[in-house]
C-alpha cells in the first residue's frame, strides 16, 4: 500500500483530505500559484484538528527559489513556528543563482527545524543535474524530495523518477507529485516503485453567496478546495 499526502489550501481542505483518508498533509496558500506559506492562524487551526500529520509549505511567495536575505529570515520564523506549535514537518528549498541547491541556506532551513521532518519541494526540478541533485539533498539531512521528475506532470517524468527512487535505494523517499489522480497513481506506483505520492486532489466550488452582482472585477467565484471523493479514490487505487 502506496502512502498519500495531500496538498491542502485551506483549513477546510485539510479536513477534507484527513476525512478521505489521507495519510498526510501539506498545508499551503495560493495553491493555483504553485503554493506559498500559509497564515499562522491557519497553520494552528490545523495543527488543532488533524490527526494526521501535517507538514507546512515554507515558501514566501511565487516565482523562482533564489531568496534574499531577508527572505530568508522570514522563512526561518516560519519554520519556528511550526516547530512551536509541534508540526510533524515542513517542506522547503532554494536554490543559487546558478540553479543548484543552495547547501548553506537548506543547512539553515534543516536546522532551524529541528526534531521536525524536512521535506525538499519541487525547486529540486529545476536543478540541471537532479542525479547529483539527489546526493546534496541528502547529505543535508532531507528525509524527502517531491518531484515530477523535471517535467510538467508526474506521468511524463517517470522514466526520471524511477532512476531517482533505484538512485535513493532506502536513503531518502522519492515522492512523485503534479498531474496525479485516481486514473494514473496505480500505474505510476508500479513504473516508478516508489512507496509515497502527492496530490492536490482539488477543484474548484461554486459561491455559496447567495447576493451576486455582476463580477466585472473578478472576485465572486467560488473558492478551489481539495475534494473528499477524490481523495478517497486516490486512497483506494493506493491500496
Amino acid at each position: 500500500m502506496g502512502l498519500l499526502e495531500v496538498a491542502a489550501n485551506s483549513v477546510a481542505s485539510a479536513f477534507a483530505a484527513q476525512e478521505g483518508g489521507a495519510h498526510r498533509i501539506e498545508l499551503c496558500a495560493s495553491l493555483d500559484e504553485g503554493g506559498v506559506t500559509p497564515s499562522h492562524g491557519t497553520i494552528r487551526l490545523a495543527r488543532e484538528g488533524l490527526r494526521i500529520p501535517l507538514y507546512v509549505l515554507i515558501r514566501p511567495r511565487s516565482g523562482d527559489f533564489l531568496y534574499e536575505n531577508d527572505e530568508v529570515e522570514a522563512m526561518l520564523d516560519d519554520i519556528a513556528h511550526c516547530r512551536e506549535l509541534g508540526c510533524a514537518g515542513v517542506v522547503v528549498g532554494a536554490l543559487t543563482a546558478e540553479g543548484e541547491i543552495d547547501v548553506d541556506v537548506c543547512e539553515r532551513f534543516v536546522e532551524e527545524a529541528g526534531p521536525m521532518g524536512v521535506t525538499f519541494h519541487r525547486a529540486f526540478d529545476l536543478v540541471p543535474d537532479r542525479m547529483e541533485a539527489l546526493e546534496t539533498v541528502i547529505d543535508l539531512g532531507f528525509e524527502r524530495v517531491l518531484s515530477s521528475g523535471g517535467m510538467p506532470s508526474a506521468v511524463s517524468g517517470a522514466a526520471v523518477l524511477s532512476r531517482l527512487v533505484a538512485q535513493a535505494a532506502h536513503r531518502i523517499v522519492v515522492m512523485p507529485g503534479a498531474g496525479i489522480g485516481p486514473d494514473n497513481i496505480a500505474a505510476l506506483r508500479e513504473t516508478t516503485r516508489a512507496r509515497e505520492f502527492h496530490a492536490s486532489a482539488k477543484r474548484r466550488l461554486p459561491s455559496a453567496m447567495r447576493r451576486v452582482p455582476a463580477d466585472t472585477l473578478g472576485m465572486g467565484g467560488g473558492e478551489t478546495r481539495t475534494d473528499l471523493d477524490t481523495v478517497r479514490a486516490l486512497v483506494k487505487a493506493l491500496a
